[in-house]
């Protein structure tokens, strides 16, 4: 596939993966629309473009609004090539301090807003015989540990819903892509966190360094041209996901050892931080 002249559409788009897959779509040629619940943000990513990008505010919760996002580029060009389902959200923390409300906004963003998306694009990529959607999961998709359990369900069900819209989507021409990145350098690495938690040092603890974005957002382009079905970086996060399947019960073993260890921290530095600690 060349990008040159395509048009796309990235949820998300205000920093992060969603930023970066904005600029490397422009930079391979794209007409992107970036789009985000802040405008403002959308708007930044935009201003760092070509002209051929344009910026939205766009809540995927919404279902109306995604479908009118994709009725807008259908319109203005005929058709919708790309569709970036990437906005998403994150809860850190001990399982039982999430509240209905916690539960519901991740379920909502992160799962529904796919939902959303694909709903609206998939149909239209049918009628006009191709396109390609892109789902962002995560390796909390592929692998499961805990204190990020509403994330793991959700990306569990993110990637189960491209697997299988992939069995569909490819015999008609559309192609279908779920990214599993490890740790990635993105300010959600330090929103969400509930009690304790620190994300930074929750997902890096076995990663070392995030992965950079805009070197995630290239290698997605790259795996769309492949019209791959799994994206997983970095290649510690692809080995990490083999042992997984090869050894389920053992890689919970080990998440359980990695949570104990990870509440014994956040309890350390909850002591240290107590008024009158040493």
């Amino acid at each position: 596939m060349s990008f040159a002249g395509k048009h796309a559409i990235v949820t998300g788009a205000g920093s992060g993966i969603g930023a970066a897959l904005c600029r490397a779509l422009d930079q391979a040629g794209a007409h992107v629309l970036c789009t985000d619940v802040d405008e403002a943000a959308a708007e930044a990513t935009r201003a760092a473009l070509s002209s051929r990008a344009g910026a939205a505010r766009l809540d995927v919760t919404d279902a109306a609004a995604v479908q009118a996002a994709v009725d807008a580029v259908v319109d203005r060009a005929g058709r919708l090539d790309l569709m970036f389902n990437n906005a998403g959200i994150v809860w850190g923390g001990d399982t039982e301090l999430l509240t209905l409300d916690q539960w519901n906004a991740i379920i909502d963003v992160d799962l529904r807003g796919v939902v959303h998306g694909v709903a609206a694009a998939y149909p239209q990529m049918l009628r006009q015989g191709h396109g390609h959607i892109v789902n962002t999961a995560s390796m909390a998709g592929l692998t499961a540990a805990g204190q990020v359990t509403s994330y793991v369900a959700t990306k569990h069900a993110v990637v189960g819903l491209s697997m299988a819209l992939r069995s569909e989507a490819v015999p008609r021409g559309v192609g279908v892509l779920v990214v599993c990145p490890a740790a990635v350098e993105t300010p959600i690495l330090d929103k969400g966190a509930v009690g304790g938690f620190v994300g930074r040092d929750y997902f890096l603890q076995n990663q070392g360094k995030a992965y950079d974005a805009d070197q995630l957002a290239r290698d997605t382009l790259r795996a769309i041209e492949r019209n791959k079905a799994i994206l997983v970086k970095p290649a510690v996060a692809h080995a990490q996901w083999w042992f997984a399947r090869l050894a389920p019960v053992l890689m919970n073993r080990m998440a359980m050892r990695f949570v104990a260890g990870q509440r014994t921290r956040q309890g350390d530095r909850s002591q240290s931080a107590a008024p009158g600690s040493g």
